[in-house]
């Protein structure tokens, strides 16, 4: 009997590649376990209020934050997989959650850490538990939104041929949901996990130095360092965390996001311009080793059977249900009516004792300050990314190029630039309330160049085809080729960024470097400085007027432009 007629293809062995892999798994474990050690000892022994800038020690305070940030994206996926599924599947559900939704993508994410912190803090007093947990958690509140919202408008688009072949196969809800709605939202699915890696880097500060009134912790990672730098006026160190984040980016990137961004190309559907590539590094050696490559394969098959479970009624005619689907509703609504009504009351009597008129229209006065900076950011922003994000996607070689360097700068901490700011502006004698605006643009614009460019790469060719034989040129191009068909995804770029945009008022309407603080006027400052001073009630009441404001203008301006533009500008 020789070799390969052993059954199993026993033969197969360890070679040099499979010795790496392993060595990094091991070291990754190692890693791991040695952050969880850190994250249970008492609050006074982990020198949790001394953050070292020697450059010596960001090599170890990568690594901290990375664990965060991917412990955070964890969460994010199980939320993702649950609330925006049931989201999707349930009507009456998604009447509820949707909304529910848009309520905490829009309160702000610093407005969670007055409310987190203690409770999690009681939760394990006295240990780093507890504020590890709550920077968790903030950095997750930057990235599960936008994942939530990805899962479900692809979870709601499956075309209809596919859900009619799953039909036909009598296929069950369980194996529906594995074999065709998760890979028909893959490709959204990870292109909104890059993006909302680069979002909780632009938190990473706030969840890393927690201050909240008396409360005052620093946990070691990146985002302290850079806490302490702009403190100490450090510019060295400054950029010594700029390229340790460069470093973790590039890392993370190149072995995780490149792959899956290669993988997920397989569940691909549309027929525009694809950002065809070779396959990365790491994919090629996989598939170099034996037993790594053999071990994927064997969890890949467990996977594929697990998805293939014929759990759940299988597709036959429709019954008629027990309960009319009138009533049902009637007793939804009035449900509903009733849990608004109570919480409505709550919160009128809540407020009548805690807030004045005066002091309530002045918090309103300040959402409208910082309402124009939003629109003016997402302006500015788009004028200037959506003509560079077409020319981007539609080279695929151009698109690729570009694609880490706008990962990287959409990651890029806005609070590393306000040294420039505040000295140019304390320099110059410049008014804050205009020139501490810019700042709130670097952590917004790249939404609307990410989806502009998947907009540009999605484009049919024979469309542009049929433009070039026609001989459209110049601006006529312009409005009657590109600009329509990029407008949907223009509209979500627009709708994201001007989310992003409210979160990074907080971050931005108050600037420091060193003993020097600037302050713009506008709801932002006004929920940090009560977030500082650990005042509740003003943040409780400048997070529902944010709130308000983000609904608002998303009930009033982008939901019926996302409509408009899904009726007349989508290619079917």
């Amino acid at each position: 009997m020789t070799d390969s007629s052993l059954p199993g293809n026993l033969r197969v062995r360890p070679n040099i590649a499979d010795l790496l892999g392993l060595l990094a798994i091991m070291a990754g474990a190692v890693i791991i376990a040695t952050a969880g050690r850190h994250m249970l000892v008492p609050i006074p022994a982990s020198e949790a209020g001394t953050i070292h800038l020697n450059p010596a020690w960001l090599p170890a305070y990568a690594v901290r934050t990375t664990l965060r940030m991917f412990a955070a994206l964890a969460a994010s996926l199980l939320f993702t997989f649950t609330y925006a599924v049931w989201a999707a599947k349930s009507r009456r559900a998604g009447q509820v959650l949707i909304p529910l939704l848009d309520i905490l993508q829009s309160v702000p994410i610093l407005g969670f850490l007055t409310f987190t912190v203690v409770f999690f803090l009681g939760l394990f007093p006295g240990r780093m538990m507890g504020a590890e947990l709550a920077a968790i958690f903030t950095i997750f509140t930057s990235q599960a939104w936008n994942m939530a919202f990805a899962m479900y408008q692809a979870l709601r688009t499956v075309p209809p041929d596919l859900e009619e072949a799953a039909l036909c196969f009598g296929l069950t809800p369980w194996q529906r949901f594995w074999r065709l709605e998760v890979p028909f939202a893959i490709p959204s699915l990870v292109w909104n996990t890059m993006i909302s890696m680069s979002g909780g880097w632009f938190m990473v500060v706030y969840s890393e130095t927690i201050t909240v009134g008396n409360t005052d912790i620093a946990l070691p990672g990146i985002g302290s360092y850079v806490g302490v730098a702009i403190e100490q006026r450090n510019i060295w160190a400054i950029l010594y965390a700029i390229a340790a984040m460069l470093a973790v980016i590039l890392a993370y990137d190149q072995l995780l996001f490149r792959p899956l961004v290669a993988w997920s190309a397989r569940f691909q559907t549309d027929e525009g311009t694809t950002l065809a590539a070779p396959d990365p590094w790491v994919l090629t050696l996989l598939r170099r080793t034996h037993l790594l490559r053999q071990g994927c394969l064997r969890l890949g098959g467990v996977m594929t059977r697990i998805g293939w479970l014929p759990l759940g009624a299988r597709p036959s005619a429709p019954r008629r249900p027990l309960v009319p689907s009138r009533l049902l509703d009637g007793a939804w609504i009035a449900a509903l009516a009733v849990c608004a009504v109570t919480i409505g009351w709550k919160t009128w009597t809540y407020g009548s004792t805690h807030y004045t008129a005066a002091q309530v229209l002045h918090v309103i006065m300040l959402g409208g300050i910082t309402l124009a900076r939003v629109m003016v950011t997402v302006l500015v922003a788009s004028v200037i990314w959506v003509p560079v994000g077409i020319w981007l996607g539609l080279s695929p070689r151009r698109a690729r190029r570009a694609q880490m360097a706008a990962q990287f700068m959409a990651a890029f901490p806005a609070n590393l630039f306000f040294p420039l700011v505040v000295v140019g502006i304390v320099r110059w004698h410049l008014n804050s309330n205009i020139w501490l605006t810019p700042l709130m643009l670097l952590g917004t614009q790249w939404y609307i160049l990410f989806n502009i460019v998947a907009g540009a790469s999605s484009y049919p060719s024979d469309l542009l085809e049929a433009a070039r034989n026609f001989h459209v040129r110049g601006w006529l191009w312009w409005w009657r080729v590109m600009l329509p068909g990029i407008t949907p995804y223009f509209i979500t770029g627009a709708l994201t960024a001007s989310g992003g945009a409210w979160n990074a008022a907080i971050a931005t309407e108050v600037a420091s470097w060193g003993d020097t603080t600037l302050s713009a006027n506008g709801l932002g400052a006004y929920i940090a400085h009560a977030t500082v001073a650990g005042a509740t009630d003003q943040v409780g009441l400048g997070m529902a007027i944010m709130a308000a404001f983000v609904l608002l203008l998303n009930r009033a301006l982008w939901r019926p432009l996302s409509n408009y533009a899904a009726r007349h500008y989508t290619f079917d």
